[in-house]
């Protein structure tokens, strides 16, 4: 044994000097014990945390009796090393004379070294043979012998583990078939295929439903999922002013098929008589004013509003008596045959039993039906009730949500575009004298005079319709029905706008025009076989695929031209129905008239695609918002605060602004405290309503106006202490719900009060009101509509562009000084942030509970004492302790806590509503808003104000601290 080895033997037998006579035996010895830094100790115990632990065997004096040169006290080399500092170590000991230790044990026990050995070297092979991992055979290669080609091909490992691996693959793999076996991701290739395709967009459709043009949308559209539904929001492009002037002088094109439509069948007496019920005359035309003698009624409802108004109905109808949903039981015995014939040769089925076959051809499945694209709603159950029926008065009512395709066209030129894309149906009584079974509905409608002759008569109205230059010459509500060719025989090869015809026109098509704008289309042309359930599933059931279509294409002689005998599957009933434009105020009207398009469901983009081909912009959502608001009308669910829906909508809209404002960092955030905006999120309407009608009821009108004029520095004091009071008062009365105004009549007066003028407010316009404006008619006014709130449009005087929930403000007699002076503007003082030092308390308190483990009484404590004497929640405070508590854990940095103070009184200027619609107006080159205001403030505002200011208000964004002057217009 060479000298390097005899001392390393000696240090790993030695004597131990904390037991005299006794000797320290172990294998771990070899290394020593070495004095290291902490970090690698920490190294030290991560690589040695899976290695054996150190069998020591310390001796004692007593080692005859006790045979402790085996002994059986295992300590670990971290002890070790901790304990026995004083030992003997390896290396050069500067202490200890500069050499090594030669000392050796008197004597040893055989037996007992033996036995230690042993147990040590058991602990070593158990270490070597546990897996520590990965349970794989490549764990005993080592690291520079490990291929990764050897997981699937065992060959590549050496012969004495090949067995194994080939065991745990067959163990794996009957593990893997006990299992739920679980779908292989396929290809890209295998996932794009039609069929594939198919089940995956079925999958996507069971919470929100899709249109039928939706995956034209999903290319080019920002898709937003509302109403149970997947919609187009807004274009991936810019398109807000090629849009605006889309539907100024061509057309805009919209999908308005998430529209539910509820039909209703019965006497045309008992249905007035039950819809009366949900009508009022004071507030427009109502069902009588059609003067239709049909038995048949569609009535087109928003999603938000549909269950709803099927309650209504069936209440009023006294529709209770369920009818079993017969059509969804039918449907699936009809859709096998359509198709069977597409697949032409028998080989696949048989191909797919083989097991050894690739994936392309397994993927297939050929004994189950074929997928099936969604079409209507497709995702309603089939047990779900859609047919009421009352056995009273024999009304049935009918939900045929997504039965109907609905396209709007908006713009001056949407009769040049239908006239381009539609043609009427072409006669075939020749074709129908072969003797062929007619499965198809046209040809058994073409055996009947009566109804050709009506068909003859709509497409003669129709070939009127296309001479006439504008759609805002029809008259609003026209309703034509009609029979077309399939559009796609028609489609151009490129994109071509459609202009209107400049022919010099005959002296009897003069005559027609008129007789056409001036009266309307004739009664019995209203007349369409898309009332007719069994007309609309036959020609949904036959419509001719894409494929077919284009094979039939390809046989053509001339390439492009037109299929010259038009197949008979390859007509669609149709109903086009006016749409009119702006009917309120002075300026623009007319503005935004078009059509309505209606099919047959599966029709969708048979119709799309040819639209899109004439040249028509396409809009969304925000678009549709927009068209309201250049028209000057209410948007639903936006601006009905006073319906269910409404309120629905408010609250997500809360929500998602709160969401979006929390997502921004506190100092980039708008601190709307400061700004002196209470609610930036929503509308508080019923708070605003409530607040006027004490104000109106205690005659503090003049008193009011004097201290916001004196009081205008210390906004926060005085004001708010004041309301505070009244909305004490408030607190005894049992709180009425609020209202908008809709009646006509009071509408005229309140427009003629505040002297209606153009959109800029540049010269007045004429009014037919003969009531002055004086204490009397507002007290006898405000009798019938004292909880109510008006709709109104605020033109900007000047430069400025209203935001959403933007202030509505009474200026004072200052302001009205600098109505002439361009530069200057009133400006809202900045308000205190009152909640600052809560906010900061809370974050303390926050910490100090996350590190000290602080009881939530202790907390609730301290945030009782924050408020001091000038906040303004004193008084909620003083009366209910555990609301301030409350409202100071949730406050959010910049926004006041739920218990709002006084609203009207809050800021400066006395608040009488706010924005829901704004925005700067293509159409009157300045900014516009359309929003709500309290009657009583708005009369009270128009009472005080001289003659020659009478409707002037001011107009303050969220985010800002100046205010803008507005004209206000109430536009009937």
């Amino acid at each position: 044994m060479t000298q390097p080895s005899i001392r390393s033997f000696s240090g790993n037998i030695r004597k131990c000097p904390t037991h005299a006579g006794g000797v320290s035996l172990s294998l771990t010895s070899l290394i020593g014990v070495v004095k290291m830094s902490a970090a690698k100790v920490k190294m030290r115990e991560k690589k040695m945390r899976n290695q054996p632990v150190s069998v020591q065997y310390a001796a004692s004096q007593d080692a005859e009796q006790s045979s402790q040169n085996g002994g059986h006290s295992s300590v670990t080399g971290k002890q070790k090393s901790s304990h026995h500092r004083g030992g003997w170590s390896r290396g050069h000991q500067a202490d200890r004379g500069g050499g090594y230790a030669i000392e050796m044990p008197k004597y040893i026990y055989a037996g007992a070294f033996a036995r230690a050995r042993a147990a040590e070297v058991s602990t070593m092979l158990k270490a070597v043979t546990k897996t520590t991992g990965s349970c794989h055979v490549f764990g005993a290669l080592p690291k520079h012998m490990r291929r990764r080609a050897m997981s699937h091909n065992t060959k590549r490992l050496p012969r004495r583990l090949r067995d194994v691996a080939n065991r745990m693959r067959e163990k794996s793999l009957q593990a893997g078939s006990k299992k739920k076996e679980q779908a292989k991701s396929k290809s890209r290739k295998a996932r794009r295929r039609h069929g594939n395709l198919l089940l995956e967009f079925n999958r996507r459709q069971r919470k929100n439903v899709w249109l039928e043009t939706h995956i034209w949308h999903a290319k080019r559209f920002h898709m937003v999922k509302k109403w149970g539904y997947c919609l187009g929001d807004r274009p991936t492009y810019k398109c807000y002013r090629p849009c605006y002037r889309a539907m100024s002088t061509h057309c805009l094109l919209q999908d308005l098929s998430y529209y539910c439509c509820i039909e209703l069948h019965g006497e045309e007496d008992k249905l007035l008589i039950s819809l009366s019920q949900l009508t009022n005359k004071e507030t427009g035309p109502t069902f009588a004013a059609a003067g239709s003698t049909q038995r048949q009624l569609w009535i087109w409802a928003h999603p938000t509003i549909k269950q709803d108004l099927l309650t209504e109905l069936q209440i009023v109808c006294q529709c209770e008596a369920v009818v079993a949903p017969v059509v969804p039981v039918v449907m699936p015995t009809e859709v096998p045959p359509i198709p069977e014939p597409e697949p032409t040769s028998g080989k696949t089925p048989k191909a797919i039993q083989v097991p050894g076959m690739k994936r392309k051809q397994s993927c297939k499945d050929a004994s189950g039906p074929p997928a099936k694209k969604i079409l209507g709603d497709g995702t309603r159950s089939p047990t779900t009730p859609v047919t009421w029926k009352s056995s009273s008065t024999g009304i049935v009512l009918n939900d045929l949500t997504m039965e109907i395709v609905r396209y709007r066209l908006i713009g001056p030129q949407s009769n040049s575009v239908l006239a381009e894309t539609l043609e009427a149906a072409t006669d075939c009584r020749e074709s129908s004298n072969k003797p062929q079974p007619s499965s198809f509905w046209w040809l058994e409608h073409c055996k009947d005079d009566s109804k050709m002759n009506l068909h003859q008569k709509q497409a003669d109205v129709f070939h009127v319709l296309k001479e006439i230059c504008s759609a805002a010459e029809f008259p609003s509500g026209t309703v034509l029905g009609l029979t077309v060719d399939d559009p796609r025989l028609t489609l151009p090869t490129k994109k071509v706008k459609a202009l209107p015809c400049v022919k010099p026109a005959q002296e009897v098509d003069e005559e027609k025009r008129r007789e056409l704008m001036l009266q309307g289309v004739p009664e019995d042309c209203c007349q369409s076989f898309l009332w007719d359930q069994s007309v609309r599933d036959n020609v949904t059931d036959n419509k001719i695929p894409e494929q077919e279509l284009n094979r039939m294409r390809s046989e053509v002689l001339v390439p492009g031209s037109r299929l010259s005998p038009t197949p008979l599957q390859g007509r669609v009933p149709i109903l086009l129905v006016h749409q009119g434009g702006k009917q309120v105020g002075h300026e623009m009207s007319s503005w935004g008239a078009g059509w309505d398009l209606l099919l047959p469901k599966g029709w969708g983009m048979a119709f799309w695609v040819p639209l899109v081909y004439r040249g028509v912009r396409i809009g969304g959502l925000n678009m549709s918002l927009k068209h309201s608001q250049n028209k000057g009308i209410p948007h639903f669910p936006h601006d009905y605060p006073d319906c269910p829906a409404g309120i629905r909508f408010q609250e997500e809209q809360e929500a998602e602004l709160l969401d979006k404002y929390k997502r921004r960092p506190p100092a980039k955030r708008t601190n709307y405290i400061k700004h002196g905006c209470l609610a930036p999120f929503r509308c508080p309407w019923q708070q605003l309503v409530e607040e006027w009608e004490l104000i109106t009821k205690e005659g503090k009108e003049e008193k009011k106006g004097e201290s916001q004029t004196h009081n205008k520095t210390e906004p926060d004091t005085v004001m708010e202490e004041e309301m505070t009071s009244h909305l004490d008062i408030g607190v005894t009365e049992p709180p009425s719900c609020f209202t908008v105004l809709r009646n006509r009549k009071s509408l005229r007066l309140i427009s003629g009060w505040c002297r209606p003028t153009t959109s800029k407010g540049q010269r007045p316009c004429r009014t037919e009101n003969s009531t002055p404006l004086d204490s009397s008619a507002v007290a006898s006014f405000l009798t019938e509509h004292r909880m109510s709130l008006v709709w109104v449009r605020l033109s900007l005087l000047s430069k400025g562009k209203p935001e959403l929930h933007a202030m509505v403000c009474a200026p004072v007699a200052e302001d009205l000084k600098l109505l002439g002076k361009k530069s200057d503007s009133p400006q809202e003082p900045s308000h205190r942030n009152h909640f600052k030092s809560r906010v900061k308390q809370r974050k303390k308190s926050s910490e100090k509970a996350t590190t000290s483990s602080l009881s939530s009484d202790g907390i609730k404590g301290k945030g009782s004492e924050l408020p001091t004497v000038s906040e303004p929640d004193l008084t909620s405070s003083a009366e209910d302790p555990k609301s301030s508590s409350q409202s100071s854990t949730d406050c959010i940095f910049g926004l006041w806590p739920d218990p709002l103070p006084s609203i009207t009184a809050h800021c400066s200027r006395v608040t009488l509503g706010w924005v829901t619609q704004g925005d700067f107006s293509l159409s009157a080159g300045c900014g516009e808003a359309l929003g709500f205001v309290s009657v009583a403030g708005l009369l009270n505002t128009l009472r005080s104000q001289p003659r020659e200011h009478r409707g002037l208000l001011l107009l303050r964004n969220p985010n800002s601290l100046h205010y803008r002057f507005a004209k206000i217009n109430v536009e009937v």
